[in-house]
């Protein structure tokens, strides 16, 4: 039992820095689980590692609380109107990911939920983001509230495409907010928040299907993964607004490529 919660306690530290960097939690979890077993059926896990983003939203939910709520006593009218705007934009571009995400999720976790894809996707999109960089791109939109709601729905198209296991769904929405003229923090933070519905979303969509009969222990590793990926999202996500202020988001590609070749490797030569 207690290795058990160690494992969930390490996955839990793994989802909490890879769920808001762009070099795709899938990929990493991926590779750790090959390492660190948690002994339970297939579907247990494969739900656990969906419900343990609860944490991760937990840290967007108390980090940007006051930017968030429309209620706050802090804000004027206008900001309080900015701030329904905000949520609007955020559930106009959930909507691609949230409608395809419903109709096909067993289809794609049939079809792509593998090694080779998962590598592939996290080789294309590091490149992607090092072509990106390099063409310098200057932002239009220095701020939330410059964002429209156009340009949020596109936003939103890039984040379906995070379905596919290793594109990353902060690196979708992020590499798509950057493409059309978004400043960096500006990226980052709405694909923060873009995390909220979809990630809640799935979170409670894994565990309708999954039944809600959990065992004690499961219950257990669930709490500890969750916790974990909380208190870990919090620093990862202060690092990430930090580094980005000053620096551009090519080294995030570099290490997708190196991650994507070794999954390659370990998955087509050492696992078989």
């Amino acid at each position: 039992m207690i290795f058990v919660l160690i494992n969930s306690f390490i996955l839990g530290i793994v989802q909490g820095i890879t769920e808001w960097l762009p070099v795709s939690s899938t990929g990493h979890m991926l590779l750790v689980d090959e390492f660190l077993k948690l002994d339970f059926p297939k579907d247990f896990t494969d739900m656990f590692f969906v419900v343990i983003q609860f944490g991760s939203i937990l840290a967007v939910l108390v980090l940007y609380f006051d930017k968030l709520n429309p209620f706050s006593k802090h804000k004027n009218e206008k900001q309080k109107r900015q701030t329904w705007a905000l949520w609007e934009k955020v559930i106009i571009a959930c909507i691609p990911a949230g409608v395809v995400g419903i109709l096909f999720d067993d289809l794609i976790h049939d079809l792509l939920y593998g090694p080779i894809v998962i590598a592939i996707a996290l080789i294309v999109y590091g490149i992607l983001f090092i072509v990106l960089e390099n063409s310098h791109p200057t932002p239009t939109t220095t701020s939330l509230e410059k964002l429209s709601f156009k340009k949020a729905f596109c936003v939103g198209m890039f984040q379906m495409l995070s379905l596919i296991p290793g594109t990353s769904r902060s690196g979708s929405t992020i590499l798509g907010a950057v493409f059309l003229g978004c400043e960096r923090s500006v990226a980052a933070e709405f694909s923060f928040f873009l995390a909220i519905p979809v990630m809640l979303g799935a979170s409670g969509l894994k565990m309708i299907k999954y039944g809600l009969n959990y065992t004690g222990e499961q219950v257990a590793v669930m709490l500890i993964g969750t916790v974990t990926a909380f208190i870990v999202s919090v620093f990862v996500i202060r690092f990430l607004m930090s580094y980005i202020r000053k620096h551009d988001f090519k080294v995030f590609g570099y290490y997708r490529i190196v991650l994507g070749i070794l999954v390659l490797l370990y998955f087509g030569l050492i696992a078989k």
